[in-house]
């Protein structure tokens, strides 16, 4: 109820409504005033455009830090358990990028897509492959290489993530060593 009363909706429909009185007032309309303010309301109140839903969340920073410490939790769960042979090397690698960039929430925040990509990656499929890898019993053969080919499959995805992420140093860089060639060409001339 309290949120309606600060919608656009009911704003509209309070002007619309407001109006409605001044006709009163101004002898427009007559004894049947009371209905032309609740119809100029409802009209109001129904051909104004709704809220916007706004799904993401407006301060990313404290999930930015949960995500953060997830990845901690996960890397420390890894390190705990027996996997196969360069799993955990995997998982400490991925980890150690996607932290990287976690650790630029600016940067992460400025692009929607990016940021869920990285949660993606960091609270749903790295846990999920380790979780149902510890959940299939160790006499199951093939478990093992599913691990590893999924964990080669995410560390990829996370270094298309961090080229992308990255996009803006790495031109800054380019154009730096560009702009120094240059200047050491035009101090061989003089």
């Amino acid at each position: 109820m309290m949120k309606y009363l600060g919608s656009t909706k009911n704003l509209v429909g309070s002007a619309a409504g407001l109006l409605g009185v001044l006709l009163y007032v101004f002898g427009v309309v007559g004894g049947y005033w009371p209905l032309v303010v609740v119809g100029l309301y409802a009209a109001g109140a129904l051909l104004a455009p709704p809220d916007r839903v706004r799904l993401v969340p407006g301060d990313t920073s404290v999930e930015i830090s949960q995500v953060r410490t997830d990845l901690a939790a996960l890397l420390s769960t890894v390190e705990q358990q027996r996997l196969p042979e360069g799993a955990a090397e995997f998982v400490s690698r991925i980890t150690a990028v996607l932290t990287g960039m976690l650790d630029r929430p600016t940067v992460l925040r400025a692009d929607p897509d990016l940021l869920h990509s990285v949660i993606r990656l960091a609270r749903v499929d790295l846990p999920l492959s380790i979780q149902s890898y510890l959940n299939v019993p160790r006499w199951l053969s093939g478990r093992a290489d599913e691990l590893l080919t999924q964990l080669d499959l995410m560390e990829a995805e996370t270094h298309r993530i961090a080229e992308r992420f990255y996009r803006d140093d790495i031109t800054q860089q380019a154009d730096h060593t560009r702009y120094l060639r240059q200047r050491a060409e035009h101090a061989g001339d003089s």
